[in-house]
C-alpha cells in the first residue's frame, strides 16, 4: 500500500515537472516578444559578429531568464505541493507576475536607458509618478487590461500543456528546442570572451541590454554611446574620447522679444579670500559648488562657447563663437590683454559695457562694479592635480535668485546659457540656465575623460577604461560602483544617433 502511494507520488510530480518544462517553453516564446523591445531601445549592431552575438544572445539568455524562473519558482512548489490545479494555477499566476515585471523592465528600459534595479530606484519611482500624475486612468486601465490577457493567456498554455504533455513529450521537437536555445546560450557567452579578447566593441557595447547579463563596465558604457576610438585603443591599449561626425552640434540660438532680466559676469584668474570677502561686504553669496576646469582652454570652450571638448574643436577659440552674431545684446569684453587664447578678443574702451567681461587684474573689479546690479563673479579654472573638473569659487549676487539655486550643484557650461536667457535667448546646449535648472545629472566631457555629478557625487570614466567616484562637495574618493543611471541621464544632454 505504501509502494503504491510512493509511485503515485512519483508520478504526479514526474508529471507535473514535465509539464513545467513545455509550460517554460512557451513562456520562453512569449518572453522572446517582450525581451525584444530591449534591442529596438539600442542601436543595431553593425558587423556580422555583432548580428550573430545579438540573435544567439537573445535566444540563449531569454531561455535562460526562463528557465531560471522554473527552477527558483515552479520547480520546488511541485516537489513541495504536488497538487496538479493548485500547481498549474500558482504557475500561471507566477509567470504572469513575471512577464508584467519584464515588460515593466522592458518600458523603463526604452525610457531611460537602464534596467529596474536598487541604483535605478529613484528615477523609476519618478518615472511611475510622472505616469499616473498625467494619466493615471489610462496607465491604471493599460495595465489591468495587459495583466487580465496575460493571466489569460497564461492559464490557457497551462491547461494546454497538461492535457498535451504526453503527445508533447513524443512530438519529437522537444530535444531540436533544448540544443537551439543551449546552444545559443553557450555560443553567445564563447562569442563574447573572444569579442572581449580581440576588442570587437560591436559585441560588447551590448552588454546589460537583456536585464540580469554582463554588467556595464566603462569601455562597454563608452562604446555604446560612440565615444571610443578603436584604432587607437588597438595601437596602445588606451582608448580615446572623441567625437563622433554624427554626434549632435550646438543648434541656433531660439530668440525672441521680452523685457530683459540681465546680469553681468566678471571673470578674473583668480579670486583669493581677501577679494571673495570684500565682494561678500557688497552683497555676494559664495555658491559652494561651482565646477570649473582646471585646463583655461577647456575652461573658455565651457564659459565662452558652452562646448564640451569633443576632437580638436579648441581651435573654436581662434573665432569669435556662433551666437554672438544671432543676437546683439550680448557682447564680450576684456581689460588687458587676458585671456591670451582667445586671439580675436581685444580690449576697448566699451569693456565695462559687455556682459561677459574678463578682467586681467582682480583689483580692479572694484572699480568695474555697479553697486546696483546683478553680477556673478567666477575664476576662470580651478586647482587640482588629479581631476580635469573641479570646485572653484563663485560668487553672486542676483536679487530673486533663490537661495536652493545658489547651492545647485553648477559648472562653466551653465553661464552662457543663463546669460542668453536673461535676453530671451534659449539654447538646447549641454549646460542649464540657472533660472531654469534641469533634473539631469550634470555632463562634461573631455578627450580622454567623461565627468558626470550630481548632488554630492561625481563619476569620472577615463580614456583608459577605469572609472573613479568622489565626493562633489570634498572630492574624498568613494568606495562605489560605476552609476550607471547617472551616467546614461547625463548623456541625454547630446544626442547620439
Amino acid at each position: 500500500m505504501v509502494l503504491e502511494q510512493n509511485l503515485s507520488l512519483v508520478s504526479k510530480v514526474n508529471r507535473l515537472l514535465n509539464w513545467g518544462h513545455w509550460f517554460t517553453f512557451f513562456n520562453t516564446l512569449l518572453a522572446l516578444g517582450v525581451t525584444s523591445a530591449f534591442w529596438l531601445a539600442e542601436p543595431l549592431p553593425l558587423t556580422a559578429a555583432g548580428w550573430l552575438y545579438l540573435v544567439s544572445n537573445w535566444l540563449g539568455h531569454t531561455a535562460f531568464l526562463c528557465f531560471l524562473f522554473f527552477i527558483l519558482s515552479i520547480f520546488p512548489i511541485s516537489l513541495v505541493f504536488p497538487y496538479q490545479r493548485h500547481v498549474r494555477g500558482i504557475a500561471a499566476v507566477l509567470a504572469t507576475a513575471g512577464l508584467v515585471l519584464l515588460i515593466f523592465d522592458a518600458y523603463v528600459y526604452q525610457s531611460l536607458g537602464y534596467h529596474v534595479g536598487s541604483a535605478s530606484s529613484e528615477q523609476t519611482i519618478e518615472l511611475l509618478r510622472q505616469q499616473v500624475v498625467t494619466n493615471s486612468r489610462n496607465f491604471v486601465l493599460i495595465t489591468a487590461a495587459v495583466a487580465a490577457l496575460l493571466l489569460a493567456i497564461e492559464l490557457t498554455l497551462s491547461n494546454f500543456c497538461w492535457k498535451k504533455v504526453q503527445r508533447l513529450q513524443h512530438s519529437g521537437f522537444g530535444r531540436p528546442l533544448l540544443a537551439l536555445f543551449l546552444g545559443s546560450f553557450v555560443f553567445s557567452h564563447s562569442l563574447h570572451i573572444w569579442a572581449d579578447a580581440q576588442l570587437k566593441f560591436d559585441v560588447t557595447k551590448q552588454d546589460n541590454v537583456l536585464p540580469l547579463t554582463y554588467p556595464a563596465t566603462a569601455n562597454t558604457f563608452l562604446a555604446r554611446y560612440d565615444l571610443l576610438d578603436l584604432q587607437q585603443l588597438k595601437q596602445d591599449k588606451a582608448d580615446q574620447l572623441q567625437t563622433q561626425s554624427s554626434w549632435q552640434s550646438l543648434q541656433p540660438l531660439s530668440c525672441q522679444l521680452s523685457a530683459p532680466a540681465a546680469f553681468r559676469i566678471y571673470v578674473v584668474p583668480t579670486l583669493d579670500k581677501e577679494l571673495q570677502l570684500a565682494l561678500q561686504h557688497q552683497g555676494f553669496a559664495s555658491s559652494d559648488q561651482h565646477f570649473a576646469p582646471v585646463d583655461p582652454q577647456l575652461a573658455l570652450l565651457n564659459l565662452v562657447y558652452g562646448q564640451l571638448e569633443l576632437a580638436d574643436n579648441l581651435s573654436l577659440l581662434q573665432q569669435a563663437p556662433a551666437w554672438l552674431t544671432q543676437q546683439q545684446e550680448i557682447q564680450i569684453g576684456k581689460t588687458g590683454h587676458w585671456p591670451a587664447e582667445l586671439g580675436w578678443l581685444t580690449g576697448s574702451s566699451a569693456a565695462e559695457q559687455s556682459e561677459l567681461l574678463f578682467v586681467e587684474q582682480p583689483e580692479q573689479l572694484q572699480q568695474l562694479l555697479h553697486s546696483d546690479e546683478a553680477a556673478l563673479v567666477l575664476a576662470l579654472t580651478a586647482s587640482h592635480q588629479q581631476l580635469v573638473l573641479a570646485p572653484a569659487p563663485l560668487l553672486v549676487r542676483w536679487p530673486g535668485w533663490p537661495d536652493k539655486k545658489q547651492q545647485a550643484v553648477t559648472q562653466h557650461l551653465d553661464l552662457l546659457p543663463s546669460l542668453l536667457l536673461s535676453v530671451g535667448c534659449r539654447s538646447n546646449w549641454p549646460g542649464d540656465a540657472l533660472q531654469e535648472p534641469s533634473s539631469l545629472p550634470k555632463l562634461n566631457l573631455t578627450k580622454h575623460q567623461l565627468i558626470s555629478f550630481k548632488k554630492d557625487k561625481m563619476t569620472v570614466v577615463r580614456d583608459d577604461g577605469s572609472y573613479g567616484v568622489w565626493s562633489a562637495g570634498t572630492l574624498v574618493p568613494l568606495n562605489e560602483k560605476m552609476d550607471l543611471p547617472m551616467l546614461t541621464d547625463a548623456l541625454k544632454r547630446i544626442k547620439a544617433p
